[in-house]
């Protein structure tokens, strides 16, 4: 059996690429980027060149990339740290209830150090309303950090108008873009951004490598001591194979990310296609005009998710109910509870597919009948 990979919002798999250039480094390049022998200035090339092309790509500076070991340390290191440089001026932040716990977990224990947190509610397509985001900044407002693209509904939020209403605020403005690097066009300068978090694995690089971009002059504070990497914002020696295969994956996405997009959104398009054709009942729970590429999620009456998963998986299909990162939990999706209410069905029938490399419009084809069967026997 063939099996098909639909649960790319988890994680990805790494390209060929990636893995031939870390297994070259790892095998010649074992040098620490901070000695300055020969040895060690060979590995510090090695970091300058994968901070380089990051920064090239996202359109910053050099010195604005500070690499870290993935998305959640990333979005650690920017809430912590915009709240100690900042809190002299104030401890209000503002955020969604729609987050990832990346984001949601550290403002949670800021709450009970004494800070003040507004969650934004959304709508049923996930977005947030800018008129509540406007309404609910204060003068001690300090952070707000909204996520790009939502991992479970694919919702994308009003990130430029998000930087304009803050133009003129004190507030730092901090996005999780996790989700959405290398596949949507962000555009830091442009949009207002003053933090963004990436991670390597979400776009077919390895694990335990991220970036907190931080914009030169905000407000920010190292939350890991010790030595001086990472212009003091995160001390510890680099991960320097990981970050070279990080680099690597960046490179290849953005060499295809237009041809990348429009194959993940007619990949999804089918999906959709074939299961109205098929006359299976289906809901999307989100945006389709504000959305990743690569995510969608479905509400399917009838369907009990955990037996529908395990019968996905039968069928050769890997998908999921949500967040991998409450994978086993028997809590409900807070993503879902925010856009639909605590007491919807759609807590507990709803699957996300999210599609990447290897994927073909074949396998959406194949999705929907699966689907057809499974809901043929409800």
């Amino acid at each position: 059996m063939n099996r098909i990979y639909a649960d790319h919002a988890a994680t990805t798999p790494m390209l060929p690429e990636v893995t031939a250039v870390m297994v070259d480094v790892m095998e010649k390049t074992y040098g620490n980027p901070s000695s300055i022998h020969q040895t060690g200035r060979a590995a510090r090339k090695i970091l300058d060149d994968a901070r380089t092309l990051i920064a090239s790509m996202l359109g910053v500076h050099f010195n604005e990339i500070h690499f870290t070991s993935g998305g959640t340390e990333a979005d650690n290191l920017a809430i912590f740290g915009t709240a100690d440089a900042m809190q002299h001026k104030g401890k209000h932040i503002i955020t969604t209830a729609v987050e990832h716990h990346a984001v949601l977990h550290p403002c949670q224990e800021l709450e009970k150090r004494g800070f003040e947190v507004t969650y934004l509610e959304v709508d049923k397509t996930g977005r947030i309303s800018m008129e509540e985001l406007a309404s609910s900044l204060r003068e001690d407002t300090i952070l707000v950090t909204v996520m790009y693209g939502n991992n479970e509904s694919g919702t994308i939020q009003p990130i430029k108008e998000i930087g304009e209403c803050l133009k003129d605020h004190q507030a730092v403005f901090h996005t999780d873009a996790v989700q959405a690097f290398g596949l949507s066009d962000i555009r830091v300068r442009d949009e207002g951004i003053d933090l963004l978090s990436v991670s390597s694995h979400k776009i077919n690089g390895p694990k335990g490598a991220g970036f907190l971009y931080i914009k030169n002059g905000t407000p920010h504070h190292a939350t890991v001591f010790g030595g001086e990497q990472e212009r003091k914002k995160r001390a510890g020696t680099e991960n320097l194979a990981a970050i070279s295969g990080f680099a690597e994956a960046v490179k290849h996405a953005y060499e295809r990310k237009e041809e990348k997009t429009a194959e993940l959104v007619k990949i999804k398009e089918t999906l959709i296609h074939e299961l109205k054709q098929s006359d299976v009942p289906f809901e999307v729970n989100g945006s389709l005009e504000y959305s990743l590429p690569h995510v969608v999620n479905l509400s399917i009456p009838g369907a009990e998710i955990e037996s529908l998963l395990i019968n996905l998986d039968l069928a050769g299909i890997a998908a999921s109910s949500g967040s991998a990162c409450t994978a086993g939990s028997v809590e409900p999706s807070h993503v879902l509870a925010a856009m639909f209410g605590s007491e919807s069905e759609k807590l507990f029938n709803s699957v996300r597919f999210s599609f990447g490399y290897g994927n073909t419009v074949e396998d959406a084809v194949y999705i929907a009948q699966s689907l057809k069967k499974m809901t043929d026997r409800f």
